[in-house]
């Protein structure tokens, strides 16, 4: 499958490499990109289990990478992708950040930010849901087949 380079669907594919390598390391299969003037500066994928660490899922890591990158707190001209809808904790993350988009693949129907409260993003933050939905969510449902 091919996409127009620089769309939200191509980005979105990047993130699902990430994804693929949390899987392959028995980590919840998600991964996250951020991208800044089209151009990717941080990618990450969970490693709550790598780290022993809780919070160390793909957004968290990817904010840190991107503001690493960019020597600046603020990612406010950067478009974070995730596979997976944020929870409450990553969402929060990205408010401080102050990032200009999140897109997002699959929904989190039992911890996605929206449905916990939705106004926890930053109000200038522009949210896009269900870009490769359906290759985000047989992602991470398998996983969690597998896995009982």
């Amino acid at each position: 499958m091919t996409y127009p380079l620089f769309s939200d669907e191509y980005f979105m594919n990047e993130a699902l490499k990430e994804a693929i390598k949390a899987l392959e390391k028995q980590e919840i299969p998600v991964g996250s990109i951020i991208v800044a003037d089209q151009r990717i500066i941080a990618r990450a994928h969970n490693q709550t289990e790598a780290l022993s660490d809780v919070t160390a899922h793909a957004e968290m890591l990817a904010i840190t990478a991107a503001a690493n990158s960019l020597g600046a707190k603020y990612l406010n001209q950067c478009t974070l992708f995730i596979t997976l809808e944020p929870c409450i904790m990553c969402a929060s993350a990205s408010a401080w950040a102050q990032l200009d988009r999140i897109v997002y693949g699959a929904r989190d129907p039992k911890a996605g930010y929206s449905r916990i409260i939705q106004d926890i993003i930053h109000p200038k933050t522009k949210v896009k849901s269900g870009i490769l939905e359906k290759e985000c969510s047989e992602l991470i449902s398998n996983f969690f087949r597998d896995k009982r």
